[in-house]
Parts: C-alpha cells; structure tokens; sequence
C-alpha cells in the first residue's frame, strides 16, 4: 500500500484522506491553518453528494443535522410569482435513491473530521504551510513555510480555488474574478415570522440580482444569501459588512424577500470567484481534487458535491493500488472526472447568467420556459447532476 500527501483539510480534503484511508493506504493531511475548521454557513447537498457521503460511511452522521426540504422553488423577484418548483420527497427520491438536504457547513466538515481522527492510517498536521512540490520514480515531497520535508508516494493538492499545487502544476494564475458580490448572515430561527419558515431552497431572481433562503442547523437557524452582478474586478473573501450597506444595496428588493433580507445580522460578503476548466489535473503523482482541479461558481449548488464524488473515485482507483502504479491510477481518475467537473463549472455560469440575474424579455422568456416544465422534465434536467453514482464499489470499511 502506499502514503499518500493530502495537501489541504477541508471538505474535499478530509474526504479525500477517508478514501484513500477506507482503501489501506496511509494518509498525512497537511492544513495551512493552525486548526482544522470549517468557516461558512449553508451548503446544498444533492443526492450525489449523499452517494458520496454513504460510500465514506458518514452519510448517517450528516444526515442526523441534515434539514430535507420539500422543493426547490424559483420565484421572479420583481412579480412576487413562483416560476416553477421541484418537489424533492416521494417521487424525486424514488428516482435518485437520496434526500436533497441542507446543512451547515460545519455539520458536513465534522462528520469527516472525526472519521479522519478515528482512523488508523489517517495523520492530521495543522500550520502546516506548503510552499511547493519536487518529485521522481521514487515519490513527491511537499516542502513547508518552515523547510519541513513531507514525502509520499502520491500527492493530492486539494487546497482550494488559490492552491498552491495547482498553481505549480498548471500555472495558470489568479481566479476569475465573477463580477458577483454575494452576501450572507444566518440568523436564528426564532427571530424568523411563522409565515416565513418555509421547508424549502427558495430563490428569487431579479434584473442583476438574486436571493437565496433556506433551514440549516437542523431547523435552529436561516440562511441567507443575496447576490449582486456589480461588476466587482476584486476578489473579497468573508469581509464583515454594515447591516445597512446591504439593505442599501438591495433597495429595489420589496415584499417577502424584503422582509427576510431586513431580518440579517451579522452579514459578511465575498465576491464569487471560479476557474475556466483546464485539460488535465495530474503531474505523474501529483493530482488535484475539489476546487483545487475544478473551481465553479455556486449557482449549481454542486462544488461540495462535486469534491466528495471525486473523493469515492479516486478512493475506488487506488483500491489495490500498489507504489508502482500511483501515476497511472492518478491519471485514470483525472480523465473519469473531467468532463463530468467541466461541464458542471460552465453550466453553474451560465445560471448565474441566464437563469438569475435576467432582466427584460430575456427574464420573460426565461419565466415562460420554466413555467412549461413539467415535474418529470425538471427530474430529467438535473438527473445528469443528482443521479450520478458510478459503480467504483464499496469503500466504507474496505479495509480495516
């Protein structure tokens, strides 16, 4: 078996570990931060994520916080209408065989985090700052801010949209900068009028503008996030800002959403940031995963998605996998996730553009095409995303 470098200890990359861990091989985890945490508020999971979740054997766990709502429901934020709505109980589950569900981001990282402490094989090391990466035919070696040396046999850089493995292995500079500025605050669930505790995902789009809510927290709290098209050329990652700024910036917003977005405390903004897809996340034995490889936009709800389905895959290649064959394992499992990340990272832009932030006829139409969905068709639109659970077979418990 081998020792693998897990560069970063978020959501991709304690997956990432567990996977590997499930198949015997041994795991370091190196995290820049002094300690393994997850920041942020809510997070969609769709039933792929859940397909993930199960093969990693901590599906139970997140499902014990795990909010499942109703429907996904698109409204016009300038008319007040619902568009169209997606129920996601009898018949949806039936067809993707898992719940769609919203959590806190911290109540998906803690399943993973205890996994990883609980096992053997799985070593995490925090303010552990990588700087770089050298290999040969006998292994890779990441070097640390401090000059530490860490070797292994393969290395998987999941540190995230700025990584640093990425920037060695492709080069290819900052992210992109989307020209959206989004901002978020969860509050308590008490402060939120009866009339507004719906159990479900709701959008409301406007010209340039778009307002997401939803239950986390296992019911305890809301989620809150409204997005501006502004234009922002600067990347801003989790900057608190004034409660009135945002209220200001969203003045046009009336009726329902207005009287949710004025119950936020505490708001903080990002300007969202992804990548162009790019031909090939591997360097011998050195592979990306998560947003370190594919960085997309939020529109599709599918990034955490998108890094636990490349956990189980690559954990299903290194299965019986010996030192000898890490490079060609590594590439098999770039080439089986690149169309599948790809597509995903363009069809989350183009919803940020067409479906969102339409404004004019291109809203009209936008809202007559909905409309004409029927609950089947809307299945058959998100089954190529929802449905995916590849036979790679089972990893949770493989070996113990």
């Amino acid at each position: 078996m081998a020792r693998i470098i897990v560069v970063g200890g978020g959501i991709g990359g304690l997956a990432a570990a567990l996977s590997a861990e499930r198949q015997g091989h041994e795991v370091v985890v190196l995290e820049r931060r002094r300690a393994f945490e997850e920041l942020g508020a809510g997070i969609q999971l769709g039933p792929n994520a859940f397909w993930a979740l199960d093969r990693l054997g901590v599906g139970t766990d997140v499902r014990d916080k795990a909010v499942f709502i109703d429907e996904l429901r698109l409204m016009d934020g300038v008319s007040g209408k619902r568009m169209a709505h997606m129920p996601l109980t009898g018949a949806y589950r039936a067809r993707f065989g898992n719940p769609y569900a919203v959590v806190h981001r911290g109540d998906l990282y803690e399943p993973l985090l205890r996994a990883c402490r609980e096992a053997a094989r799985v070593e995490l090391v925090a303010g552990a700052s990588v700087t770089g990466y050298a290999q040969d035919v006998t292994g890779a070696t990441v070097t640390l801010a401090d000059g530490t040396a860490v070797t292994g046999d393969a290395l998987i850089g999941a540190d995230g949209i700025r990584s640093v493995i990425r920037a060695q292995l492709v080069g290819d500079g900052e992210p992109r900068v989307s020209g959206h500025t989004i901002y978020r605050s969860v509050i308590p669930m008490e402060q939120v009028p009866e009339d507004l505790r719906w159990n479900t995902v709701t959008l409301w789009a406007g010209p340039k503008w778009h307002f997401v809510h939803y239950t986390i927290g296992g019911g305890k709290y809301l989620n809150l996030a409204v997005t501006r098209d502004d234009g922002a050329t600067v990347a801003v990652a989790g900057e608190p800002v004034e409660r009135d700024r945002v209220l200001a910036e969203f003045d046009e917003v009336g009726g329902t959403p207005r009287r949710l977005l004025e119950l936020g405390q505490g708001w903080r903004t990002w300007v969202l940031c992804d990548r162009d897809p790019v031909g090939d996340w591997t360097d011998g034995r050195v592979a990306l995963l998560g947003d370190a490889a594919h960085p997309m936009l939020q529109y599709a709800a599918q990034g955490a998605c998108m890094a636990l389905e490349d956990a189980v895959v690559l954990g299903g290649f290194l299965q019986g996998c010996g030192t000898g064959e890490i490079v060609p394992r590594l590439g098999r499992y770039a080439a089986e996730r690149h169309d599948r990340t790809a597509k995903a990272q363009l069809v989350a832009r183009e919803m940020g553009r067409r479906l969102y932030h339409a404004s004019g006829r291109e809203a009209e139409e936008r809202n007559a095409m909905m409309a004409a969905f029927s609950e089947t068709e809307l299945y058959e639109k998100v089954d190529w995303l929802h449905g995916f659970a590849p036979p790679v077979g089972p990893i949770a418990g493989a070996v113990r």
